[in-house]
């Protein structure tokens, strides 16, 4: 954990947002991928298994049992994201890195203040709440809610059955579905990148040395790490001598007419 700042919570609405009559809030899914050994295999491929491996963090609101996300007040000297990155830090105690493009936005009126009006421009207590994905890179040990807010790092499941509200759930779905995309296309894009390589004629200067690595002694372990070759090739073929060694069968049997 990190060590905690002078922050102080922002108190007052006196430089709230509001549109067509609603106070306008803005918050967060602090979220972070545990150790591959703590989360429970799936078996469903690379994708599902780092989708199990997410956590998100929740905190408790005074005097009651079930947890929401972080979330407040829009403020007039912010943008929606640091406004969110703001009620991260005050209600949770964390820092991260959000995704600019939020999960979504909802209407929605807080149980606890359904019959109370926050100002005269406000409808009776109804806010707007748009929400995003937060990466955690910072915990820190104390924060400014800390004395009337627990916090808890929960897997999926555990989120869905504890969430106070049913907008949050709806932000808890589009931050899976994020979550997912994101994966899927790491997955396409090293697939992709994968073929490109593959594909990618080499150059003569490393035809020739695969050439004569080929004529010397097979259990050399010496690694090839020229610079002048293209960087594709450094990267993704002479890693080490065994992966040179295959490439460079698979070259000259194609050469010589082979498979």
């Amino acid at each position: 954990m990190m060590p905690s700042d002078s922050v102080v919570a922002r108190k007052g609405r006196q430089r709230q947002r509001y549109h067509n009559n609603l106070r306008l809030v803005s918050g967060c899914i602090p979220y972070r991928l545990t150790n591959a050994k703590d989360a429970e295999d799936c078996g469903c491929g690379n994708v599902r298994e780092n989708m199990r491996r997410i956590q998100v963090l929740m905190v408790s609101s005074p005097n009651r049992d079930d947890l929401v996300f972080p979330k407040g007040g829009w403020e007039d000297d912010e943008t929606r994201e640091e406004a969110a990155c703001r009620e991260a830090l005050e209600e949770a105690g964390v820092r991260g890195i959000i995704k600019e493009i939020p999960l979504g936005d909802w209407e929605f009126r807080s149980k606890s203040k359904q019959k109370m009006i926050c100002s005269p421009q406000a409808q009776e207590g109804v806010c707007k709440g748009y929400m995003f994905a937060l990466e955690v890179t910072e915990v820190l040990d104390t924060w400014p809610e800390q004395q009337n807010r627990d916090r808890r790092w929960l897997n999926i499941k555990e989120a869905f059955e504890l969430c106070r509200y049913e907008w949050m759930r709806e932000a808890l779905e589009a931050f899976l579905r994020v979550m997912e995309a994101d994966e899927m296309r790491k997955a396409d894009l090293t697939t992709e990148d994968e073929k490109k390589i593959a594909g990618m004629p080499m150059p003569d200067e490393v035809v020739e040395e695969c050439q004569e690595i080929n004529k010397s002694s097979s259990n050399s372990s010496t690694s090839c790490t020229s610079t002048s070759h293209h960087p594709a090739v450094v990267n993704h073929i002479t890693t080490s001598f065994t992966s040179w060694h295959s490439k460079c069968n698979i070259y000259i049997a194609s050469q010589e007419g082979g498979c």
